[in-house]
């Protein structure tokens, strides 16, 4: 990454960042002018004069509220290329059993890990074993910044050294420089500061206060929805991942951001890494383990991680994630049934319905995927569920004109 590419690399984080972006305001208004913006960012970048612009902060989730700050599509295409710079680097220090923000590592990896640990542990189901699930209280409102900022920068620097995939030393690749300005920009940035507020005051009623930046100590607290939100949780929580793996020696153990588990046959064993793990976060991470969310139970009782109730042969959804599932569906039904649903949203729609389809399939759940297409009648009106996969295909003629039947 020298002077003369990083005009290319803005480009190619520009184009990583309109995927799935391609109709929010900020989005179209940086493209109405795109190289002329582009052309602009690249001389604040390579003369040091970038600045984080103005966020906005809304509510979002019924069940579970969460304030996310929506960063400018111009920043988020600096966040898209400070990733694509540093995240090979942070992928080499991972341990294979963290889950967020790694291509191909998601939700469903993560369910299918903890599966596999349980599977693992118990022989096959044969044998009694148990596994303690923790959860940390407050995780993104509560990371320490400078302490984020000093494990980024000391893994960048560890790895300067060190050669990358093509052969080059990362000291070669990449502008030391510019990454120690964008990390400084971006870790120590305070969204709260003049951003758009979008809703109503009765949106942040039942909010905890240990969930809101806006009520965090001075120098904690990272926005969620960024890019580089994301990839600094899993760097700052990979301190705690070779504690556990290296230090404490446990085989059987996962973490998807600040929810993690750790599988064994020893229950008094388990017990008593509560207190070492608590210990261990408020000494060197300054985090705390929530108190209602420490379980410690039997795995052929079946046991719940990111949603998913895994038993024994099978995962099951359970009931909550059945009833989202279901008011989601009868919502998107309910636009149907107008008929005056214009193409770009019954496409929409259409991928919505095809995402829930496409995870249930990994679930014992194949009766509840059928009950869902008998109750939303609309959606065989402009479409057709196909194969056994029941994948939604809408009706579509011409460019855009939605046929109104078969």
């Amino acid at each position: 990454m020298k002077e003369e590419s990083l005009l290319l690399d803005v480009f190619r984080a520009y184009y990583d960042a309109r995927k799935h972006k391609r109709n929010t305001r900020s989005q179209l208004e940086f493209e109405f002018n795109l190289e002329e913006n582009l052309v602009k960012l690249y001389e604040e970048l390579r003369d040091r004069t970038y600045k984080v612009g103005r966020s906005v902060c809304f509510i979002t989730g019924n069940s579970v509220k969460r304030e996310v700050f929506a960063a400018h599509f111009r920043d988020r295409v600096v966040h898209h290329l400070l990733y694509n710079y540093t995240a090979p680097i942070f992928e080499r220090t991972f341990i294979a059993d963290s889950y967020s923000c790694r291509k191909g590592m998601g939700t469903l990896y993560g369910v299918q890990r903890f599966e596999h640990h349980l599977r693992a542990c118990s022989d096959n189901w044969k044998r009694s074993c148990y596994v303690l699930k923790l959860d940390i209280r407050g995780y993104f409102m509560h990371i320490v910044r400078q302490k984020l900022y000093d494990q980024v920068m000391g893994t960048l620097w560890r790895h300067a050294g060190r050669k990358n995939s093509m052969g080059r030393y990362w000291a070669d690749a990449l502008d030391y420089s510019l990454l120690e300005y964008l990390m400084r920009e971006i870790i120590f940035n305070d969204p709260t500061f003049d951003c758009e507020m979008r809703g109503t005051s009765k949106d942040w009623e039942g909010l905890p206060y240990d969930k809101s930046l806006f009520h965090v100590p001075e120098g904690r607290g990272l926005p969620i929805g960024n890019l580089t939100s994301q990839l600094f949780s899993n760097v700052y929580l990979n301190v705690l991942d070779q504690f556990v793996k290296r230090t404490l020696g446990e085989r059987y153990y996962g973490r998807y951001v600040d929810d993690f588990f750790i599988v064994g046959t020893d229950r008094k064993r388990l017990s008593q890494l509560i207190p070492q793990l608590r210990g261990f976060l408020e000494k060197e991470l300054e985090l705390t383990l929530h108190p209602d969310k420490v379980f410690l139970q039997q795995v052929y009782k079946g046991s719940a991680f990111l949603g998913i109730f895994v038993k024994p042969h099978r995962r099951y959804l359970p009931r909550k994630i059945k009833s989202r599932i279901s008011e989601r569906m009868a919502k998107m039904n309910r636009h149907l049934s107008d008929r005056k649903v214009d193409r770009n949203r019954l496409l929409y729609i259409s991928c919505v319905a095809n995402s829930y389809m496409g995870y249930m399939r990994h679930m014992a759940c194949h009766r509840f995927k059928y009950l869902l297409v008998e109750r939303n009648a609309s959606f065989c009106k402009m479409g057709d569920f196909r194969g056994e996969k029941l994948v939604f295909v809408p009706f579509i003629a011409g460019r855009g004109v939605m046929n109104q039947g078969k």
